[in-house]
C-alpha cells in the first residue's frame, strides 16, 4: 500500500516514516508539511493510505479531507482527541493520538490492509470503510456502521443491534472491536460495545439508546463519560 504522511512537525513525520519502513506491506510514497503540498499526489491517485495530522498552519486536516473529491483510506494522527467524533463523520479509518506507539500504528495499518483488500475485491471506493460484513445464519450480511447501535457479547457469539434488525454471529467481541473505529465505538462494559453517536442519554451507570438500556461498568465509567461528552456539557 502506498502511503503519504501529512504533518507540519518534522519529528512526527520522521517517526511515522520509520514505522512505515518496518511494515513490509507499506511503502512511503511521500511526506508533506501541509495539505497544499500533499494535494498533487492525492489528486493523481498515487496514495492508497493517508496519515493525516489535524492542527496544521493554513488549513485544518479535517477541512482538507472534506474538500478531497476521492480521499484515500485515511488514518488521523493528532495530539487532540477531542476531534475524534468529527473525524469519524468523515469516515476516517482510524484515529491515533500522539505520542503514537508502534503497536498502535501497526494495528491501524493492519486494519487498513484488510479494508484495502476488501475494496479491491468489491470494486468499492474509500467510503466503503463505513461498512463491515458478518456471517449470519449462512449468509454474509453487510452492516453500515452508521446504522449500528451497539453490540452485545453472549459468550461464544455476539449480537449486533441496528434500529431495524438484530444479527447474531459466531464472532468474539474482541475480534469485532478490532474492525470498528474507535471512536465512535467504545467498550462500555465487558459485554457491550456501543456507538457513542447513537447514545441519547447518560443516566447513572446506563446509556440510553432508543428503548435499550446499556450498562456501563464502574472501571469504564469515567472514560465513557469523557468520550461521550468531549467537554461539551453545558452546566
Amino acid at each position: 500500500m502506498r502511503c503519504m504522511i501529512v504533518d507540519d512537525e518534522p519529528l512526527a513525520r520522521e517517526g511515522l516514516a520509520e514505522y512505515v519502513e518496518k511494515i513490509n506491506f507499506l511503502s512511503l510514497e511521500a511526506t508533506a508539511e501541509g495539505p497544499l503540498d500533499a494535494l498533487p499526489s492525492l489528486e493523481a491517485g498515487r496514495v492508497d493510505l493517508l496519515f493525516l495530522d489535524i492542527q496544521m498552519p493554513g488549513m485544518n486536516g479535517l477541512d482538507f479531507l472534506r474538500i478531497l473529491r476521492r480521499p484515500p483510506l485515511t488514518v488521523i494522527t493528532t495530539a487532540y482527541p477531542s476531534f475524534a467524533l468529527e473525524g469519524y463523520e468523515l469516515e476516517v479509518l482510524d484515529y491515533l493520538v500522539k505520542p503514537i506507539t508502534f503497536q498502535r500504528f501497526l494495528k491501524a495499518a493492519l486494519k487498513a490492509r484488510r479494508q484495502f483488500h476488501l475494496l479491491k475485491e468489491t470494486g468499492g471506493q474509500a467510503d466503503a470503510a463505513g461498512h463491515i460484513f458478518v456471517k449470519c445464519a449462512g449468509r454474509i450480511e453487510k452492516v453500515a456502521l452508521s446504522e449500528l447501535l451497539f453490540v452485545e457479547s453472549m459468550e461464544n457469539y455476539v449480537q449486533l443491534y441496528t434500529k431495524e434488525r438484530r444479527l447474531t454471529t459466531l464472532l468474539p467481541l474482541k475480534n469485532l472491536m478490532e474492525e470498528l473505529p474507535t471512536p465512535p465505538f467504545c467498550r462500555v462494559h465487558r459485554s457491550f460495545l456501543v456507538n457513542l453517536e447513537k447514545v441519547q442519554a447518560l443516566e447513572s451507570n446506563q446509556l440510553h439508546i432508543g428503548q435499550h438500556r446499556i450498562p456501563v461498568s464502574r472501571q469504564n465509567a469515567e472514560a465513557v463519560r469523557k468520550a461521550l461528552l468531549g467537554g461539551r456539557l453545558l452546566e
